[in-house]
């Protein structure tokens, strides 16, 4: 295992925990069988559903809700303020908080960061429409990731030193846990640059760690989940490729990341004390700016924002990371964050302004089925992103 120690020991030394919460804090998939965490069943193919799409407007932040049908066709069914404000990282090329999971789904309920206000809204979901339940203070600045399990729920802060807030979820509410809340240490400026923010936060399948990548420092954190959702007092920090960007896991205790500095995706083993081990070597897929993933089926797929593509990636049956297709898809327009439902995958295009629907079929390949136009355009430095789907 490799371990950047000199950098973890300067990290660690400026780990804090942040207790008090200011007065006024604002100015912020599944192929036919297969399991997804998101309601905690099984998915197959012919059920109807939404997807939901963050505009991220600096004025007021809304949701864009698209209904599903059948075949994976998107119409719109509605439009919802957040109550908050949209937000941005300086000098994001395409994505305005160049992260991953800005906008979850979980059992029925949505929650959406507002990073230009530091707070984060959750919806209750019935159908395509959106009953907005609270909007709670992130516990940090700029809130750009959301990770729920259970009734655990973790937000990723990617402003100053950087900082994860653990929640507990009762009937569709979240309340802070008190000792839930540690600092990255990464001193960085509010807002921080693209390069420097954080960029995704998760939990493990088992519920034991809270993961954090962190893109620049080229490390990823692992903190030990206690009783009520406490989080350990110091993580553990392991070396996680060259810019380590979006991840999701395809086992228990294994889990694949994006290196959105080498273009290339990677396989770890999370072990038993949160450390990650590199299982084989990278794989690259000769693309720009690879740095989101989504899971669908048996197949990974990666957006690579610099050359508006999708690449596709599986474990075969030797337990190696191989890749597909180097292109599976182009999508002609700033390819950022991927949801899925129901067997489609379906990407938020920065630049274009849209999202593109597909068709996964059972050899990974993908038909584009749909395409929903006006959205907001990446431009002066804001656009939207975050994406999700029940």
């Amino acid at each position: 295992m490799k371990r950047s120690v000199a950098l973890a020991a300067a990290l660690l030394a400026g780990l804090t925990s942040i207790g008090s919460i200011p007065g006024t804090a604002f100015a912020d998939g599944g192929g036919p069988g297969y399991h997804d965490d998101r309601k905690g069943g099984d998915y197959h193919h012919g059920d109807e559903g939404a997807v939901f799409v963050q505009t991220n407007k600096a004025e007021g932040n809304t949701i864009k809700v698209y209904d599903r049908d059948e075949d994976g066709r998107l119409t719109k069914a509605g439009e919802y303020e957040t109550g908050g404000l949209g937000g941005f990282t300086i000098g994001a090329p395409l994505d305005a908080l160049a992260s991953q999971g800005s906008l979850t789904y979980h059992r029925g309920l949505l929650f959406a960061v507002n990073a230009g206000s530091n707070t984060v809204t959750v919806f209750g979901v019935e159908g395509t429409k959106l009953h907005k339940l609270q909007v709670i203070w992130s516990g940090g600045l700029l809130p750009v990731s959301v990770a729920a399990r259970g009734d655990l729920v973790y937000v990723l802060n990617a402003g100053g030193e950087g900082s994860v807030q653990g929640f507990e979820l009762h009937k569709g509410r979240l309340s802070r846990i008190e000792d839930a809340n540690r600092s990255l240490g990464l001193h960085n400026g509010n807002p921080p640059a693209f390069g420097t923010a954080p960029a995704q936060v998760k939990i493990d399948p088992d519920s034991e760690f809270v993961l954090v990548s962190t893109k620049a420092a080229n490390v990823m954190f692992s903190y030990e989940i206690g009783r009520h959702g406490k989080l350990s007092r110091n993580p553990v920090i392991s070396d996680a490729g060259n810019t380590p960007f979006g991840f999701t896991f395809d086992t228990d205790d294994s889990l694949l990341v994006t290196e959105s500095g080498a273009n290339a995706v990677s396989r770890f083993e999370l072990e038993d004390d949160g450390a990650l081990d590199q299982i084989g070597p990278s794989v690259p897929n000769g693309q720009q700016a690879t740095c989101w993933i989504q899971r669908v089926g048996d197949y990974f797929f990666v957006a690579n924002a610099g050359s508006s593509t999708i690449s596709s990636y599986r474990v075969n049956d030797d337990g190696k990371l191989e890749i597909v297709k180097n292109v599976a898809a182009d999508t002609n327009g700033g390819s950022i964050d991927m949801t899925t439902s129901d067997g489609f995958l379906y990407v938020q295009n920065a630049t274009a302004g849209n999202v593109q629907g597909y068709k996964v079929h059972e050899d990974g390949s993908l038909n584009l089925v749909t395409t929903v136009e006006g959205l907001p355009k990446f431009a002066d430095g804001i656009g939207m992103e975050g994406i999700a789907a029940s």
